[in-house]
């Protein structure tokens, strides 16, 4: 249902979808043909909150108010103006990051009964839930990918069929900026940089003054990681508490709240924290880019229940978007990507690549009380975004640790001519000598981009034989997946098909049987010539197709995903 407010968002006009068929070929660092929509003949709408059928209430202001709502406006435009009087960085213009389909979707409804063709395997029942990036309102000035409000794109499965939904993780932030009707906090990445981000920053909390705004419920757009945890459905971003979203019966979503764990957490969490299989504990960090302890560690038990918080002290707030765990360790990166806000009064992104710092990663007893016991190892010109797996080889003394290894480490934040290049690699930290060794996984021959993806997560923490990871070429689309066998470095590839790319491939392990690549791969697919999606199924073992599902609207390229069974749906909170 539409809000009969009067926004600038640009999702649901009908110039939009058209439009959208460009062929734009990338986001983030490739060069792309511009698309940006017709804005003389665009009618703007907002999706209304889906928890309700009322419309976003209008701010009531006093008259104090609305005299400072329209100075601070005043002061914002023309902080825009004078932004676009320079061209953009490709990292941060709208019209390349949001381009084709990167481009946001609005809302829909629950469809049932897709067509499938071929057939969905008996196993597979309850639901995968995959998130994104999708911006609410049109971007005004600078925005990076990242900066996407959060959507969670849903598919169930019951008794051979299968239905779609997809929905706003309703966010403090989104909740906020719609009874605006227009954007109004700082976008983390595509704004905050420089003279223009330092006045974004002033703007942002003069208008908490005045109660314009409430900043003191979180800034997050929960648009990356799902995790399911103590029958709670989690949406994540690092930059704030997790939101908890329902899953209805019909396969609808709903989002109850921020979660803080019945008070237990008050900081942010990594949109990556990561569950023991074998004792379903939570374990996670926390970081912080502008006071000490710039990194904590804690987990929570098998029924929610949070230790203390363990600091890790660091010399400079690093970015921790990944981690990993042993089956008695946690495994920390601490690399070369570094925050520094005094690079925004020199004119810089606080998002720094410091050549000067050496890579290294900690490795703590999980169950530590403090970080006395932790042992840095360093890994030097090292930076991986995200780690896939963890194990203990203590024959060796060794903790081996698999991870995509990205060059240059900041490129996917600030603007470079280099290309890209992530390389599956395999890291091996010496807890005894303190040394460790770095290789590639693949040889040089089969070299190929792999981003996104995960190894069977039953077997999370101990040595695994697969990784099934997106070929992320052209980057930063993914044109399909590779099953690595991370002993020998042989690699099978399986593509979604011409013209056709996807994303994060998820293993979904077949619950009836014990090996480790008896399951399926499911991932959101988007054809670019005929400007369809569906849901890929294949099977993990054979790497062949097994079923595809028609959805019933376009599906954007997304992050992180997870499936919830129909026995655990049935025990949700």
């Amino acid at each position: 249902m539409a809000s009969s407010l009067n926004t600038t968002n640009i999702f649901t006009s009908p110039s939009f979808r058209n439009n959208t068929k460009t062929n734009v070929h990338s986001s983030i660092q490739v060069p792309s043909i511009p698309f940006s929509p017709n804005k003389s003949s665009t009618t703007y709408q907002t999706p209304c909150n889906n928890n309700n059928n009322n419309s976003p209430p209008i701010p009531k202001w006093n008259i104090l108010q609305k005299a400072a709502a329209m100075a601070l406006d005043a002061v914002e435009s023309a902080i825009i103006s004078r932004e676009l009087q320079l061209p953009l960085p490709k990292t941060t213009d709208p019209e390349i990051q949001i381009a084709g389909n990167f481009a946001p979707v609005p809302e829909q409804p629950v469809k049932q009964n897709l067509s499938v063709s071929g057939k969905i395997p008996e196993c597979i029942n309850g639901v995968y839930v995959r998130n994104g990036a999708n911006p609410h309102f049109e971007p005004k000035a600078g925005h990076h990918l990242f900066d996407g409000d959060g959507m969670v794109h849903a598919v169930q499965f019951k008794n051979g069929s299968a239905s779609y939904a997809c929905r706003f993780t309703e966010t403090e932030r989104l909740v906020q900026e719609r009874s605006l009707g227009r954007p109004a906090f700082p976008k983390a990445i595509g704004e905050l940089h420089g003279h223009s981000g330092i006045a974004r920053l002033a703007l942002f909390y003069a208008r908490g003054m005045f109660g314009l705004l409430d900043h003191k419920h979180g800034m997050g757009v929960a648009n990356a990681g799902l995790v399911y945890f103590n029958d709670r459905l989690l949406a994540m971003s690092e930059d704030d508490l997790p939101y908890h979203v329902r899953v209805g019966p019909s396969g609808d979503l709903e989002t109850i709240g921020r979660y803080n764990f019945d008070g237990q957490l008050d900081s942010t969490m990594i949109a990556h924290p990561k569950i023991d299989p074998e004792t379903s504990e939570l374990f996670a960090l926390s970081y912080n880019v502008i006071q000490k302890p710039y990194l904590k560690y804690f987990r929570f038990s098998s029924d929610g229940s949070k230790s203390e918080d363990v600091d890790i002290q660091l010399s400079d707030p690093t970015m921790m978007h990944d981690f990993a765990i042993t089956e008695n360790f946690v495994v920390i990166p601490d690399q070369q990507v570094v925050f520094k806000m005094s690079e925004m009064i020199q004119g810089g992104s606080p998002v720094v690549y410091d050549k000067n710092k050496v890579s290294r990663f900690g490795v703590l007893d999980k169950y530590a009380s403090d970080a006395s016991g932790i042992r840095w190892v360093d890994v030097p010109d090292c930076f991986c975004f995200h780690l896939w797996n963890a194990w203990e080889e203590k024959e060796t003394d060794e903790v081996v640790v698999i991870g995509s290894c990205m060059t240059p480490a900041d490129s996917i934040f600030n603007e470079c001519d280099e290309g890209l290049q992530s390389v599956l690699s395999e890291i091996r930290l010496n807890l005894k000598t303190g040394k460790s060794i770095r290789k590639p996984i693949l040889s040089c021959y089969d070299q190929v981009n792999l981003e996104a993806g995960m190894v069977n997560k039953n077997m999370l923490g101990r040595k695994t034989q697969f990784a099934y990871l997106a070929i992320a070429e052209p980057w930063p689309k993914v044109s399909g997946f590779a099953k690595v066998d991370l002993s020998s470095g042989q690699v099978n590839k399986f593509f979604y098909g011409d013209e056709k790319f996807g994303g994060e491939p998820l293993f979904f392990p077949n619950p009836d049987s014990k090996n480790e690549d008896d399951g399926y791969i499911l991932a959101f697919v988007h054809d670019e010539k005929n400007w369809e999606s569906e849901l890929q199924i294949v099977n993990a073992a054979t790497l062949e197709l097994e079923a595809s599902i028609k959805l019933p609207s376009r599906v954007p390229y997304g992050f992180h995903g997870t499936f919830i069974s129909a026995k655990d749906l049935e025990t949700q909170a």
